[in-house]
């Protein structure tokens, strides 16, 4: 419970969920469990725009927000992927959060986080010698 009211990493702190779902319109959820919300009015407006909001489903992390949503939070996009589904070209990659700092995160052969040995230097290395 506290940490609902005074942390704002663990989702929106109590204060500001209470805001937007009183001030807001629920537009749609993502895969990930996150919420987007839309401005009832133009009370909260942001450049003559109706204010747009993400809670976050855990952790409040950017990069949890895919490229759809991302778009239509971000007014490059005026319908919401709801009610205007977007097409992802054959050529794009899955959305995947930033995994740095978790177990997923990416680690190089040799990583003290990996297990292996670190491969040997190769003839173009040559160590330094101090004179």
């Amino acid at each position: 419970m506290l940490k609902a009211i005074f942390t704002w990493w663990n989702g929106a702190p109590f204060g500001h969920a209470f805001h937007i779902k009183r001030r807001g319109v629920k537009i749609g959820e993502d895969q990930y469990g996150n919420t987007y919300y839309e401005a009832r009015d133009l009370q909260d407006a942001y450049d003559g725009n109706k204010r747009r909001w993400v809670l976050f489903s855990g952790y409040a992390e950017a990069s949890k927000v895919p490229p759809d949503w991302h778009g239509w939070l971000h007014y490059t996009f005026d319908e919401p992927p709801t009610v205007e589904p977007f097409v992802v070209k054959p050529w794009e990659r899955e959305h995947e959060p930033n995994l740095t700092g978790t177990l997923g995160a990416w680690r190089p052969k040799g990583s003290i986080a990996k297990t292996g040995v670190r491969p040997r230097a190769t003839g173009d290395y040559q160590s330094w010698k101090p004179d």
